[in-house]
């Protein structure tokens, strides 16, 4: 079989895409763990406001109860907060 400078021949073709899919895979590999991380830290930031939300609304009861006549004061039920897929 004779190889032509101008048709390369079936091994340089497989070579090439070979290639090319090696460096496709290491960019979605790099994207992917860039991505991971951005998800980490953005659970971390959900976790800490929501502590943060719990803390206040801990303060914010306190703050009620000193109220003169909260005994007596109807509070509205607390509204359902809506649930995460991963916690």
């Amino acid at each position: 079989m004779k190889t032509t400078m101008t048709h390369p021949s079936l091994i340089d073709q497989i070579t090439e895409r070979f290639e090319q899919l090696m460096a496709r895979h290491e960019e979605l590999r790099q994207v992917n763990a860039r991505l991971s991380a951005e998800v980490q830290a953005l659970a971390q930031e959900r976790d800490h406001l929501k502590a943060r939300m719990t803390a206040a609304r801990e303060r914010i009861d306190a703050l009620l109860d000193l109220l003169p006549g909260s005994d007596e004061l109807p509070l509205a039920e607390p509204t359902a907060q809506p649930q995460d897929s991963k916690t």
